[in-house]
């Protein structure tokens, strides 16, 4: 986020260095959403200026003075959060790629999404990015923003780089990492429960559909009071913290765990796999028989309906409407599968 506000902010800067390309891919509509204005007062600025994401209509969604390019979910670009800005005498580039995974210590799923990045504040790093981009968006650029690219790279060719990149690069890559150090997360601890509230502010935010997969779980368990009473109205109580215990050792660190219904649970795990997804629903009913045998007031058996979705916001009813339908088919894990197009 540090990079690319600078770079965007480097090509606002007043200069007498033109002409300008801009480039930036941002996956999905929310996150070019939040930066509309500024990329419309770039677009001012700059020669051409080029947006990819997934799902965006250019009749209704570019803004002003760019050209927004449409991506496939399937198009290796729509997995970039990439910003390229080029001059004759200047270049900067931030290339980041989604891992779909998150770092476990971050306060939400929007905070804590992971890519595998470089960015750069030298003309010829630029330049080849540009160039790979502008081959990947070969037959979906407009030909005038073609010839408005190659004009860029044409100019930016007759003229050397200066001498002087390389100290501008290496102190832009100390103020950022230095910069990142100061980040602070909360630290984590085992398991991690959560209240709903908890868990609609973990997963909210900007956080778009179709970035990050979610692995969901219901867990459904016989009521409290079929198991022993040694614990009388305690029984429900103890029950709900051995559950909470076993599926927060499940979700790991970076999952979360809450109580959904009397006897529902609700285990969430980003960027975990269908196969995995799958797996760890089939573990949840083992476990729960294992630990059943030293734990009376855990139930040795429960029904799991399982789901990895990459819809915001979560679609948490839906999988508690799989799992009473699971109960009620007596089918112990039952998978949910993402509705097409999500």
């Amino acid at each position: 986020m540090t990079v690319s506000h600078a770079i965007e902010r480097a090509a606002l800067a007043a200069g007498e260095d033109g002409p300008m390309a801009v480039v930036a891919l941002f996956q999905r509509m929310p996150y070019l959403d939040r930066e509309r204005e500024v990329y419309e007062r770039i677009a001012r600025r700059a020669s051409v200026t080029v947006m990819g994401l997934v799902g965006g209509d250019p009749a209704v969604h570019q803004p002003a003075g760019t050209v927004l390019v449409p991506l496939s979910s399937r198009d290796p670009l729509a997995r970039e959060w990439t910003v390229v800005v080029l001059t004759p005498r200047f270049g900067a580039v931030l290339v980041a790629y989604d891992q779909e995974t998150v770092d476990a210590t971050a306060e939400t799923l929007e905070a804590g999404r992971l890519f595998d990045g470089r960015w750069s504040v030298r003309r010829d790093d630029a330049l080849h990015e540009l160039l790979r981009l502008r081959r990947a968006l070969a037959d979906r650029l407009p030909a005038a923003t073609a010839a408005a690219l190659d004009d860029v790279v044409t100019r930016v060719r007759e003229m050397p780089a200066t001498s002087g990149e390389s100290r501008a690069d290496a102190m832009f890559h100390h103020m950022v990492v230095r910069g990142g150090r100061g980040a602070t997360s909360r630290p984590v601890t085992e398991p991690r429960f959560a209240t709903g509230e908890e868990v609609r502010d973990w997963s909210g935010g900007v956080t778009a559909s179709g970035v990050l997969p979610v692995a969901m779980l219901g867990v459904r368990v016989p009521a409290a009071h079929r198991l022993p009473a040694q614990a009388g109205r305690r029984t429900a109580a103890v029950r709900d913290e051995s559950m909470l215990t076993m599926l927060g050792d499940l979700a790991g660190a970076a999952g979360r765990v809450t109580r959904v219904g009397e006897d529902e649970f609700l285990l969430l795990v980003p960027g975990l796999a269908d196969d995995d997804a799958v797996q760890l629903a089939y573990r949840v009913g083992a476990e729960l028989a294992e630990a059943a045998t030293h734990n009376a007031f855990l139930p040795a058996t429960a029904t799991v309906a399982v789901t990895v979705t990459r819809r915001r916001p979560l679609p948490a009813e839906d999988i508690r409407q799989a799992l009473r339908w699971a109960v009620a088919e007596n089918i112990p894990v039952a998978k949910v599968d993402e509705p097409a197009g999500d």
